[in-house]
């Protein structure tokens, strides 16, 4: 049913949409104070280059078999981000968002961050931590917050921040959301035809409630849509 996917394409600022509790795409704070050159590995549409100070230069990297060939991705260089084809230490800032998740070895690519790094320059990560499996075959894990501070510490990065991304009950909410609409896209045939508005209706439902009830109910730190984290090169 890959027509479900396209034909809700436009619905995703609404909640009727599976992913409307992701929210929008988030910049992490500090990435507008880089000055000098920012890397971006894992560019996709470049989306964060309008985020980052005029005076900056911007340099998008993407991986051919997935931000070409998944997503039509137009980088200035194609490459591993386990093999980064700059020189040391040639970075202000880096920035290397939803992509861990899509390398067979995390510490590598952290490592080249470090390595691309000026000294004192400043890098952000994110990966996702509650969320389905995606892009197949290329996902291959998920962190905790002790996962990414371990690798980070390993690559002789100083840890600045960690944050949380998702309310506890947002992330529930977005689960179960992404699972009806699931069951229903991978449902060939009249029966996923017949169920699609159900799913619609019970996808809207979920997402209203997630969204009021976590506007009123306590947080939950152990539960999280993701995490981002800001490192600093010593």
């Amino acid at each position: 049913m890959k027509w479900l996917r396209s034909s809700l394409g436009w619905l995703k600022t609404t909640p009727i949409h599976p992913q409307w509790l992701l929210g929008r795409r988030q910049v992490p704070t500090g990435v507008s104070e880089v000055m000098g050159r920012m890397l971006d590995v894992g560019a996709a549409d470049q989306w964060l280059k309008a985020h980052c100070s005029g005076a900056v230069d911007y340099v998008a990297l993407d991986y051919p078999a997935t931000g070409r060939d998944l997503y039509g991705s137009r980088p200035h260089v194609f490459a591993d981000a386990a093999s980064i084809p700059f020189a040391d230490a040639c970075f202000d800032g880096v920035c290397c968002l939803e992509v861990l998740e899509h390398v067979p070895n995390p510490l590598n690519v952290i490592v080249e961050i470090c390595r691309v790094l000026k000294p004192s320059g400043r890098a952000w990560v994110s990966m996702p931590f509650l969320y389905p499996l995606h892009d197949a075959p290329y996902d291959f894990q998920r962190f905790t917050e002790y996962g990414l501070r371990r690798d980070a510490e390993r690559a002789g990065l100083k840890v600045v921040s960690i944050t949380k991304t998702g309310h506890a009950i947002r992330a529930a909410g977005l689960l179960a959301s992404l699972a009806i609409a699931g069951g229903v896209y991978e449902r060939r045939g009249v029966v996923g035809i017949l169920l699609l508005p159900v799913a619609m209706l019970a996808v809207l439902v979920v997402n209203l409630t997630a969204s009021l009830a976590s506007r009123l109910w306590p947080d939950w730190g152990p539960m999280a849509t993701g995490y981002v984290m800001e490192v600093r090169k010593p």
